[in-house]
């Protein structure tokens, strides 16, 4: 299953030139924890969650009208591509302890953002079914790998094997747990 069938395509945005009551006003509005933070040509040069503001609001002492977003966003991006396998998109998940992955198209505009909110709702979906694209067993592991303290050695995780098939179906086909395209950890897009 590609990123694409599963990621948020209407996505609120904030510029890196805005203050952090404009990107909160976002969040607000559009319920959300996280806001994409865009340059002029509109690609992705951050991200700035709701723990970031509220951080730069204890830290600086100022208000938010005064912050600028480019002081409190996340700037080491972990992304994905529309057409990448939702399985890699878990993995770096995982890897870099992360609970929300901006989706970007080839010129690192945002096209969407795939949450483990997403992937436990389509598991839950998807649980009586004999074959899964997503499966709660992997989507625990996920959410136990993003639940570590920072810090901390995060081992490798491990698929969870699925169960025998039924007797008389076949089994379901095999889901890599390969990295795929990537880049740094961001700290606060897992808050």
């Amino acid at each position: 299953m590609q990123v694409a069938s599963l990621m948020q395509k209407r996505v609120r945005t904030c510029r890196v030139e805005d203050r952090l009551d404009r990107a909160a006003r976002e969040m607000w509005e559009g319920d959300v924890g996280v806001v994409p933070v865009i340059d002029r040509d509109e690609r992705l040069v951050g991200m700035l969650t709701d723990r970031d503001i509220c951080m730069a609001a204890y830290t600086q002492g100022r208000s938010l009208a005064e912050i600028p977003v480019a002081t409190a966003m996340a700037k080491n991006l972990v992304t994905c591509q529309a057409d990448d396998l939702v399985a890699d998109a878990e993995w770096r998940m995982q890897q870099n302890q992360i609970r929300r992955l901006p989706v970007v198209d080839a010129r690192g505009r945002i096209v969407g953002i795939l949450s483990i909110n997403d992937l436990a709702r389509r598991a839950d979906a998807e649980r009586t079914k004999s074959t899964r694209a997503v499966r709660t067993e992997e989507v625990a592991v996920t959410l136990a790998a993003i639940s570590q303290p920072h810090g901390s050695v995060v081992e490798p995780v491990k698929t969870v094997a699925p169960p025998p098939p039924p007797a008389r179906s076949s089994p379901p086909a095999a889901r890599s747990s390969k990295p795929g395209k990537g880049g740094g950890r961001s700290k606060s897009a897992g808050a």
